[in-house]
Parts: C-alpha cells; sequence; structure tokens
C-alpha cells in the first residue's frame, strides 16, 4: 500500500466514523468499526477493546476476532497484562516481546505465546483526567508499531472514547455509565446468537459473527437487537444470517 492510499484510506476511514457519531446511533456497530480499522489498517494482526461494567470491572467489549476476545478474557480473569494496565495507570503499554514479559506478566506471557501473539499495544481511553477503557493492538511478531502508526492507533482510541461518552456524557455523567454498560450487555448476547449461528450453519465463531453483523447492515437492524432475536429464536430464520437480505 503506498503512502498515499493509506492516508485516503485512513482519511476515508476517519469520515466514516465521524458520520457515525449522530443521535440514537449504534456504540456497539462503532466500537466493532473501530477494531476492525485497526487491525486492518495498521500494522496489527488483531485489536481489541475493553470497557469497565457498572461494577468497575472489566469487560470485553469489541474484538476484530476470536483469538484477541479470548486473550483479553484471560487478562481479566487474571487481573494482569498489558491492557489492565493501560487502564489502570492511564499509561500507554507497549511490548515489542511479550515473550520477555513472563517475570511481569506470567499467565498473560504464556497465554499469548500460545495464541501466536508477539507484541502489543495497548492504549487507555481518557477523558481528561478519567480511564474509561482500552484499546489493545495485538501482533503476531515482534517489534514496536512506527510512529505513524501508533500516532493512528491513538487517534482511533479518542474516536472510540467520543464514541462512548457523546456530548451528553459530557455533561452527564449517568449517561457514560448507560452507554457503557448497555455495550457490555450487549455483548453477552451476541456472544450468545454467535454460539447458535455457529451451531446451527456449522461455521466458527468468527464467521458467526460476520454473518450475523451482515445480516444486520443489511436489514437495517441494529446488532444488539438482531442478536436478541437471535437468542430468543434460534430455530427461525434469524439463526441462519444468509437468508432472507435479498
Amino acid at each position: 500500500m503506498t503512502a498515499r492510499s493509506k492516508e485516503r484510506q485512513l482519511a476515508e476511514a476517519f469520515v466514516t466514523l465521524a458520520d457515525t457519531l449522530v443521535d440514537d446511533y449504534d456504540i456497539v456497530e462503532l466500537l466493532h468499526t473501530v477494531v476492525e480499522l485497526c487491525a486492518s489498517m495498521l500494522d496489527a494482526t488483531d485489536s481489541g477493546i475493553l470497557l469497565p461494567n457498572a461494577a468497575g470491572e472489566l469487560e470485553v467489549a469489541a474484538s476484530s476476532s476470536e483469538r484477541s476476545h479470548l486473550i483479553g478474557l484471560l487478562q481479566l480473569g487474571e487481573g494482569e497484562g498489558p491492557c489492565v494496565d493501560a487502564y489502570r495507570t492511564g499509561s500507554l503499554v507497549t511490548v515489542d516481546n511479550i515473550a520477555g514479559t513472563y517475570a511481569r506478566w506470567p499467565s498473560f506471557a504464556i497465554a499469548a505465546a500460545e495464541s501466536g501473539y508477539a507484541s502489543m499495544h495497548a492504549i487507555p481511553l481518557r477523558l481528561r483526567k478519567d480511564t474509561i477503557g482500552s484499546l489493545n493492538l495485538f501482533r503476531d511478531r515482534t517489534g514496536g508499531f512506527s510512529e505513524d502508526d501508533a500516532a493512528t492507533a491513538q487517534a482511533f482510541a479518542d474516536i472510540a472514547t467520543i464514541g462512548i461518552l457523546h456530548e451528553r456524557s459530557l455533561r452527564e455523567s449517568q449517561i457514560a455509565r448507560s452507554q457503557l454498560q448497555h455495550a457490555l450487555d450487549s455483548r453477552v448476547i451476541i456472544e450468545q446468537a454467535k454460539g447458535i449461528v455457529a451451531h446451527t450453519q456449522n461455521v466458527d465463531m468468527d464467521i458467526a459473527f460476520q454473518m450475523i453483523r451482515t445480516r444486520a447492515r443489511n436489514t437495517g437492524t441494529r446488532l444488539s437487537v438482531l442478536a436478541a432475536h437471535i437468542v430468543a429464536n434460534p430455530f427461525d430464520d434469524a439463526a441462519n444470517p444468509q437468508r432472507g437480505d435479498h
């Protein structure tokens, strides 16, 4: 990809994200768009976002693949890892070689190696002095991110923060908490729907999610609404997202 074509794609990506920041936007779709853009346009294999729930406990709100979702869950279960540290400290955490972090994060280092990740970049989602989550980039090889990619990743993190809080949440913290909890609650339903589609269509979880997302886009349905319908009606057409889209 030439520098000019990459600049154009980035510009188009930011325009797309900006267009979603309207009243009654779908926060779940926005977060998934951010992580997929990070994984496809930056020097990253996968990407994910962690957010705290109403009890202050971190959860995976969006991920670009099932693999990054699982590694995020492991960090949360063990209470250790770059993603957790970025959220707790509010500071950027860059790991050029995950294999060298065993003494600091033993469980994370082992799980990351088993998943094929070799380096990562964890960016806190910050609003002024408050940290509301983390955007996490994973790579399957060692080494740091380029200065340009690091700056672009920070821009994506800023957009995710704006999308979560929106203008209203800057004035009223209750709206921020509601948006965060909605994203996390929706994720639980989406995971259930993925399992149903994966089972009924005999596909893996990543493909199941893409099928659900395509159906939601083609029918103009919110991702969380379609997922809830699949969970409530696992044996009708909604459980086969390839049907009824034309």
